[in-house]
């Protein structure tokens, strides 16, 4: 377990908090109304030539595109995250984020550019992936490495729950737009309302972000002339099981969460017979429990470690997939509203202590590197996947949910395996019961 240095006696964890918080809420909004529209729009707009099944597919294969980017984000800023600093690095990344989300809203579809419509989508799709792969690194590290030894675990979580804001900010949007627009109205530029929007929250970000400091952590390394010159390769070379057992701890984390938020969404449109506005509505309440259980599990790992509260989740994740799906499968709205903030509950207890388990799983000189590989990793196998993975499960079964919790127990499994052979990276408790770092 590596150390992380304490803050300056200046510097407001509150404020790097409300910073990171804020920049990782506005990446997210733009990375998450894409997989809206992919679920929604993207299909009949983009692939119009072909059958529905094909097309639906096609769409979460450019949905997919922004995982591929991910690892790719996380080693470039990464790299020069841990070489020139985390601040500078999420600047960029929140500029590149909201630039590509941006012309997306502007990009013309199949009928007016044909095939090159869904080829710029593509390279689009992939700048967001590479922006969110060098967003989340830096952002952890922004609070993990300001915050106190003993506080880690819960400002750990500050920047996490970005991805609940996230999803409330652009659930609430298209639920709105769905039910306020007609068919055709939305199809023609309802949809695009919410990328559009996005340049006018990047604004907003860009201005918290410049306010912020460098980390202490990272401040310490350039003092003591620390700094590697590969960080990525010295990751690989050093801690290249680290890095697959983080991989693996995020598995289910990440493709339960995309089940959870985009496949679910097409699963009830078109095998259920569902109107969309149920499960943006019941997402949305999902991301509010979330927004408690995030600080709250974060907090626990302060107390009894990472590891247990994250095993919790990954079991409790296990054992109510059956269970998820059977209530889904009601088509009653409160009940599918209970299915996800179920599922929500579980995935969260996990990821509120991860940004401070994987943090703690690095040195300081190639935390950005480490952390960020772990994480972008298991984005392209597990979460940019589960759309994909799950509507060939349902095609293949007949639209037979039993099929996708089978997959939702596979990731689970991974998950725990992996936990279980990871180390405990709460700092030790002194013989006077304070923290080591503290």
């Amino acid at each position: 377990m590596s150390e992380i240095t304490e803050p300056r006696k200046h510097s407001s964890i509150v404020q790097v908090g409300i910073a990171s918080l804020i920049g990782t809420s506005i990446e997210w909004y733009d990375f998450f109304i894409f997989g809206s529209a992919a679920a929604l729009v993207f299909p009949s707009l983009f692939f119009p030539k072909i059958d529905p099944f094909a097309a639906q597919l096609g769409s979460y294969g450019i949905f997919w595109v922004g995982f591929l980017g991910r690892p790719i984000g996380g080693v470039i800023f990464g790299h020069f995250g841990d070489k020139i600093g985390r601040k500078t690095m999420l600047v960029l990344t929140l500029m590149m984020m909201g630039i590509a989300t941006f012309l997306v809203g502007l990009l013309p579809t199949f009928s007016t550019l044909g095939y090159l419509a869904p080829i710029l989508l593509v390279l689009l799709r992939l700048c967001q992936g590479v922006a969110v792969g060098g967003e989340w690194g830096g952002a952890v590290l922004l609070a993990t490495e300001h915050a106190p030894a003993s506080r880690r675990g819960f400002f750990g979580s500050w920047p996490q729950a970005g991805v609940p804001v996230g999803v409330i900010l652009s659930s609430v949007l298209f639920s709105w737009l769905t039910t306020s627009y007609s068919k055709a109205d939305f199809l023609n530029i309802g949809w695009r309302i919410p990328f559009l929007l996005s340049i006018i929250l990047v604004g907003i970000g860009l201005f918290v972000r410049l306010s912020i400091q460098e980390t202490p952590a990272f401040e310490r390394v350039k003092q003591t002339q620390t700094v590697v010159r590969m960080p990525v390769l010295t990751v690989l070379a050093n801690n290249w099981k680290t890095v697959l057992l983080a991989a693996g701890a995020f598995f289910v984390v990440n493709g339960s969460f995309y089940l959870y938020i985009t496949q679910i969404v097409s699963y009830g449109t078109t095998t259920l017979k569902l109107p969309a506005s149920i499960f943006f509505n019941a997402t949305l309440v999902g991301a509010v429990v979330s927004l408690f259980v995030l600080p709250l599990a974060g907090s626990i790992s302060d107390r009894i470690g990472r590891r247990p509260i994250y095993l919790a989740g990954a079991v409790l994740t296990l054992v109510l997939a059956f269970p998820i799906y059977a209530l889904v499968d009601t088509r009653n709205p409160l009940l599918i509203l209970l299915a996800l903030c179920i599922g929500q509950f579980g995935l969260s207890m996990m990821y509120g202590p991860q940004a401070a388990f994987f943090s703690e799983l690095f040195d300081a000189n190639t935390r950005y590197s480490g952390a960020s590989l772990g994480y972008q990793l298991a984005s392209v196998l597990a979460g940019g996947l589960a759309p994909t993975i799950a509507t060939a499960l349902l095609k293949f079964s007949n639209g037979a949910s039993w099929s996708v919790a089978l997959y939702l127990m596979a990731m689970a499994v991974i998950t725990l395996v992996s936990v279980y052979f990871a180390v405990e990276t709460r700092p030790a408790v002194t013989a006077e019961g304070s923290l080591v770092g503290d």
